[in-house]
């Protein structure tokens, strides 16, 4: 059966792989935060014309989103790359998007949680 994990797959390749790697998982995480962030600006638009601006900058950085988890699963499987974009974009919307931009309120057991999502990518990246 097909086994590999993070750490080994991109082991596996030149340092311009990495590179591409680190560079597609980089994209995911911005425009997965682009997208969110387009969202929560769509909802608060009192326009049409605001809330289809958004709703189209949202979809386009999703479509992005998509595209750059594509060319990643070129060079990482899935079981690894599925969970680490995942866990990037909670880490990436809660604390960009939700606190810094909105100034949401973030629970000590958010948080909690987030370091949680942090020690999880690290396991399944690292073994």
């Amino acid at each position: 059966m097909f086994r590999m994990n993070f750490h080994t797959s991109v082991q596996a390749y030149s340092g311009k792989n990495i590179t591409i790697v680190l560079a597609l998982l980089g994209s995911n995480l911005l425009f997965n935060v682009l997208a969110n962030t387009s969202f929560k600006y769509s909802a608060l638009s009192l326009s049409w014309y605001g809330f289809l601006r958004w709703q189209i900058l949202g979809n386009l950085a999703g479509l992005i989103t998509v595209l750059t988890l594509t060319g990643l699963l070129r060079y990482v499987p899935l079981h690894v790359a599925y969970p680490i974009t995942a866990g990037l974009a909670v880490i990436g919307v809660q604390v960009v998007a939700s606190r810094i931009l909105f100034a949401e309120p973030i629970s000590t057991a958010q948080w909690l949680g987030t370091c949680l999502v942090v020690a999880g990518i690290v396991l399944i990246g690292g073994h």
